[in-house]
């Protein structure tokens, strides 16, 4: 599922974004910018909705941090500042876009959507790489054509490396992504998972252009 990190502290607004984004995507709120910042730079989101006037730090200092820091997450700024100045110093920053409050909800869907599509994150029902074959709708794997069962966890992790085509994922960033802060278990379980996909990969374009990095993590490499 998508995972959207909402940085606002209008407790309201927060809580109706968050309600009318439920069945669409995983969404993490926080309330001041310090705390924001820390949650992105995870590397874990897909998209950062981000307010800019923010106790503790400011949205547009949130936003020049990350793209110090070389954090290439879509950010949708949504605030109350209308101005062109404002607009263009968010852009001049980084912003991927920018939505002035008051807004309807159903437009910041269509904005969050039209930003994941451009990114590579929002895909249509299927997604191949070489003789592997996923539908998203149905949440099944084919490769040379044959169903082969991929459950739960399984599942989550070769599609997050589908989206995340020649991009170095290290193992805390996959534990964090597929099972989540507040797992119980431990990041040791990355690699048991890996080396179920790879398994049952065997023999695809995709198991020989997944590579370990010692120490780092994994990359897929694009196809060709």
């Amino acid at each position: 599922m998508i995972k959207i990190l909402l940085v606002e502290d209008d407790l309201n607004l927060s809580n109706s974004v968050f309600d009318f984004l439920e069945d669409f995507a995983s969404v993490t709120q926080v309330f001041e910018g310090e705390e924001g910042l820390y949650e992105a730079e995870s590397g874990i989101y897909d998209l950062i909705l981000l307010d800019l006037m923010l106790p503790e730090k400011d949205g547009f200092t949130v936003l020049k941090e990350l793209r110090q820091k070389g954090i290439s997450t879509p950010v949708l700024i949504m605030t109350a500042k209308e101005s062109i100045d404002d607009k263009g110093h968010g852009f001049e920053l980084g912003a991927d876009d920018y939505l002035t409050k008051p807004f309807y909800l159903e437009e910041l869907k269509m904005r969050i959507q039209a930003l994941l599509k451009r990114s590579g994150k929002l895909t249509e029902n299927q997604l191949s790489y070489g003789n592997v074959s996923v539908n998203l709708s149905t949440n099944t794997v084919q490769i040379d054509g044959k169903v082969v069962e991929f459950l739960g966890k399984e599942f989550d992790l070769l599609i997050y490396f589908l989206q995340n085509q020649n991009v170095i994922l290290p193992k805390n960033q996959i534990f964090d992504r597929i099972w989540g802060f507040d797992s119980d278990t431990t990041v040791s379980v990355v690699e048991v998972y890996m080396s179920k996909i790879r398994k049952k990969l065997k023999g695809t374009t995709f198991e020989s252009n997944l590579s370990t990095l010692r120490s780092v993590g994994y990359i897929l490499k694009h196809e060709g």
